[in-house]
């Protein structure tokens, strides 16, 4: 089996991203990464309809990707979106949009689709694919949960619990007061106890062993980043990063005492990223106190790891080329 230069370019609620990858068989060589952040979930949480003006951003990111993609040497260019478009009214309105822009289709994927990848791309870690894992992969509209042990995985599952989801929510002053970060915090818990618990605790109780927590997605990276003062993406710091409970629990506090501006200035924290950051963090510490994870693992492989080595990969047709005004 030869090696085949492929690219993802996964439309999620909060940004667009770009994967171009060496694949054969499980084997994933990542050769460029970009990522651009559009909003395409923005505003979407009151009316359930994607707007115009994100439509016409995460095109054209979709776009400038796509040419990116083909000038790294990509044979095949995958779209793939998640939360806000399966979640929309008018989901079609993001297709056409990117399929005008550059004349590929974008594929849907579901809830149960996006954690089953999840769980693929972690697992091409050799050092995570023999231990019992529970694999949290959090995005801008949804969480994805896999419980699994070795290459099987027990339980996937979608829940509507995201960073742009829950920044939307609960929206607060600058810096939020106490009062509104303890609401939004007892929001989170009652959730996982009423919603993701009496899922998630029956396929814990299959495995032998302890479980490893395992953060996939933006917001880990993120807080990897923050920990060790990463100005720029650095896979190979980031990717097997570990941050104890006690770490988590003092960036939450700081993250959340800061105003939108200086939290902008904190090292490894993206700019753009500096609003949503205080939804992540949450999510993250009330997951390992309502379950009594100490350690958080974080893995740089998900869902674009997965869906590049997907044996049905792939892509659109090109039956135009055409430029975004």
């Amino acid at each position: 089996m030869e090696m085949m230069r492929r690219a993802i370019i996964d439309v999620g609620t909060n940004s667009v991203k770009l994967l171009v990858a060496d694949v054969k068989g499980r084997d994933v060589v990542p050769i460029h990464e970009e990522s651009r952040q559009t909003r395409l979930g923005q505003g979407f949480y009151q009316t359930n309809r994607l707007q115009p003006e994100n439509l016409a951003h995460t095109a054209e990111a979709v776009w400038e990707f796509d040419q990116i993609a083909r000038d790294k040497g990509a044979l095949g260019v995958r779209v793939v979106a998640t939360s806000a478009a399966r979640d929309a009214l008018n989901p079609e309105d993001l297709t056409v949009c990117i399929e005008r822009a550059c004349g590929l289709k974008t594929e849907i994927i579901s809830g149960a689709k996006e954690a089953e990848w999840a769980f693929q791309g972690v697992t091409t870690d050799p050092e995570l694919a023999g231990h019992p894992l529970a694999i949290l992969d959090v995005g801008g509209g949804s969480t994805e949960w896999v419980v699994g042990q070795g290459r099987i995985k027990l339980f996937g599952h979608s829940f509507p619990l995201g960073t742009v989801r829950l920044f939307e929510k609960f929206p607060h002053q600058d810096p939020p007061t106490q009062a509104e970060f303890e609401t939004c915090r007892e929001w989170v818990r009652q959730f996982l106890r009423r919603e993701v618990r009496p899922l998630v605790d029956p396929a814990c109780q299959r495995i032998n062993g302890e479980l490893r927590l395992v953060g996939t997605g933006g917001t880990t990276s993120i807080l990897a980043r923050v920990d060790q003062g990463l100005d720029l993406f650095d896979r190979k710091r980031i990717d097997r990063a570990q941050l104890a409970f006690e770490r988590i629990q003092e960036h939450r506090q700081k993250l959340w005492s800061l105003p939108l501006a200086e939290r902008r200035l904190i090292p490894g924290l993206p700019k753009q990223r500096a609003d949503i950051i205080l939804s992540g963090v949450l999510i993250f510490e009330e997951v390992m106190a309502e379950f009594g994870f100490r350690t958080l693992r974080v893995s740089t492989r998900g869902l674009r790891f997965a869906a590049v080595m997907d044996p049905d990969f792939v892509h659109g047709p090109r039956d135009r080329e055409v430029v975004p005004s």
